[in-house]
């Protein structure tokens, strides 16, 4: 997966369900994805918030993608931001210390940035899953490769590296991914769907799939190991 930002509690689940997870960070860099933004909710309103990045080449890799200079005082400005929208929240003390020790990590690659924050929400949730990235699976001449030899070659370079048997991709990944061909190549693949995760979000209507940082302001750790097994390996 490639490494969001505060990703939602979806994100969350595949990383609980597995034993190695792997950070995509060997692909281009998209705008219009979750890299560096996300959503929370306030006032019946949903507000997508994002972090600048440096001006750079759109055929930059993720990995080779940086923060603006401006960082530190966006990151001062979400804080002010989450302590309006979310200080009556009940567990909005530990929340706001948690992102305060995120944003203590002086990195502005883009990345390992993500990574860090990703094993600190980990860790206070509880999920010990080991988080692997790209150089794991890395091959020599990618592009000169079609689609399925791209893949079986990774999944050789993951299976000697770890012993991988079982792959396991959201629901998203059925429109990329062809159990045929894993099977094909000797591994299991299999399809995570996540039931709705539903809590008191102090709001007239719910608003499902915002960012890990809703979900973790409304609800204590045991709750949110509950949600983490809110789904189905299809």
């Amino acid at each position: 997966m490639q490494p969001y930002l505060f990703p939602y509690i979806g994100y969350f689940q595949l990383i609980n369900a597995v034993d190695f997870f792997g950070i995509g960070d060997d692909v281009q860099y998209i705008k219009s994805g979750w890299i560096n933004r996300n959503r929370i909710y306030y006032n019946d309103k949903i507000e997508t918030y994002s972090f600048s990045l440096k001006k750079d080449s759109s055929s930059k890799l993720i990995k080779e993608r940086f923060y603006h200079d401006s960082f530190k005082l966006e990151q001062d400005k979400f804080l002010r931001i989450l302590e309006i929208y979310y200080n009556k929240a009940p567990y909005y003390i530990d929340i706001i210390k948690l992102i305060k020790k995120i944003f203590e990590y002086n990195e502005l690659n883009v990345s390992l940035f993500n990574k860090n924050q990703l094993s600190i929400i980990c860790n206070y949730l509880n999920i010990h899953t080991e988080i692997i990235d790209s150089s794991f699976w890395e091959i020599e001449n990618p592009e000169n490769m079609e689609f399925e030899e791209r893949t079986k070659k990774k999944l050789e370079k993951l299976n000697k590296k770890i012993g991988v048997n079982h792959f396991i991709n959201p629901i998203g990944g059925s429109k990329l991914y062809d159990k045929k061909t894993f099977s094909n190549f000797d591994y299991k693949l299999s399809f995570l769907n996540s039931s709705e995760v539903i809590y008191n979000q102090n709001n007239n209507k719910f608003v499902s799939n915002l960012s890990i940082i809703d979900v973790m302001m409304y609800n204590s750790v045991d709750e949110i190991s509950e949600m983490l097994s809110e789904l189905k390996l299809v």
